[in-house]
């Protein structure tokens, strides 16, 4: 064994009897976002926002003026004090630990570092079949990643008790391809996409690999205490409908299938930004449920999905820059068009830095409210369940 992964392997043995006492842990005492997004029954619409630690906290930015992201989010103490402190002050239904989807590069080989001001930075990019096969597996999480098991445990335990669902999260195959092929963000993902019109072997050979780690990755977080999995694909807006089809689509689908058959207690949640062009196609998801994006209306995308599919959002978060009444109007609307059943409550996108608090925490009590908005407190049923 590595002579790292020792200081993890009872947290391992931990984690394991945690997660297997959560599956025989009987529906009615699951905190609500969990059971909505089994299909069960709930008295509410849950809610939770992406990017909900982030700096339009006064309380983060108190971290993240002092320390950068990289230590933020692998030292253990911060990542579950950052994760921790909009729990504390809006009362989400869902607490998502503070990481970032291309955490699990470095462990397959890929440097990156976040530079203020400007995201993420790729150092090397993988673009040559060469470099892809340089890439190392995931083959021993708690050795490489374990500040994330440590991170995820230690939060697992601190929401004990509570009504807070504890989210893990990754980026899919073809986002952190195409943030590793690019180097950084780019509005038109040009070297990215000049590969996968040259030479797309080499884009396929790397999302292969990506796909066998990511899943390996997402299982540890499972295994770690994440009683939710989300798969972000951030830059599926560069993608058209058939680029999506050969390149995002079957790599992600993989990654949810391989959880939802070995982790079947553990709803995943396949959120696409710019996803909503590919609706139809998302519809038949092996994911629990489908994050929508704040471009397409809540009432089509029912009516496309079809009532019985889980869905999650999909405010705009620039709504909540708005007046009191505005945030009202606009949250009310997606909660009414999403109706009662099926439904949790999202941003389309994740909280901006400058969003006012106080608009954040109005965001949550509408929600929180929603019993009452639909006349079902207590009474809402499963989805595809009959009145």
């Amino acid at each position: 064994a590595s002579q790292h992964s020792s200081p993890f392997a009872a947290l391992r043995v931990g984690r394991r009897a945690a997660a297997t006492f959560a599956a025989a842990a009987s529906a009615e005492r699951d905190p609500l976002l969990l059971r909505v997004a089994r299909g069960e029954d709930a008295e509410r619409t849950p809610v939770w926002l992406m990017r909900q630690a982030g700096r339009y906290m006064a309380a983060f930015r108190e971290y993240s003026d002092k320390y950068p992201f990289r230590m933020r989010s692998e030292t253990p103490e911060i990542a579950i004090e950052l994760s921790l402190q909009p729990w504390r002050a809006f009362k989400p239904d869902g607490v998502i630990f503070f990481s970032d989807i291309l955490t699990p590069l470095p462990a397959m080989g890929i440097e990156f570092d976040v530079v203020k001001g400007k995201g993420p930075v790729i150092a090397s990019p993988v673009r040559s079949m060469e470099t892809v096969k340089t890439l190392r597996p995931i083959a021993d999480p708690d050795a490489s990643l374990g500040f994330t098991g440590e991170t995820l445990s230690a939060l697992r335990r601190e929401l004990q008790g509570t009504e807070a669902t504890l989210l893990g999260f990754v980026g899919t195959p073809w986002t952190l391809a195409a943030y590793a092929m690019e180097g950084k963000a780019d509005k038109h993902c040009m070297n990215t996409k000049k590969i996968m019109t040259n030479n797309p072997e080499i884009l396929h050979a790397f999302l292969e690999h990506l796909t066998e780690a990511i899943t390996v990755y997402a299982g540890y977080q499972i295994e770690s205490g994440a009683q939710v999995l989300q798969l972000f694909d951030s830059w599926a807006h560069h993608l058209s409908p058939d680029q999506f089809a050969e390149f995002s689509w079957p790599y992600a689908e993989r990654v949810a299938a391989a959880l939802r058959q070995k982790y079947p207690h553990v709803p995943v949640i396949f959120h696409a930004n710019g996803g909503t062009g590919k609706l139809e196609q998302m519809g038949s998801s092996v994911a629990s449920v489908i994050g929508l994006d704040w471009s397409v209306d809540m009432e089509v995308a029912r009516a496309t999905l079809g009532r019985d599919t889980i869905v999650q959002g999909n405010v705009d978060p620039m709504v909540l820059f708005g007046t009191e009444a505005s945030i009202v109007e606009v949250t009310n609307k997606v909660l009414r068009q999403a109706g009662p059943r099926g439904h949790i409550l999202n941003v389309g996108h994740g909280v901006a830095q400058g969003t006012p608090e106080e608009a954040v925490k109005l965001f949550c009590h509408l929600a929180h409210e929603s019993g009452s908005l639909f006349g079902t407190a207590g009474t809402k049923q499963a989805v595809g369940a009959t009145a």
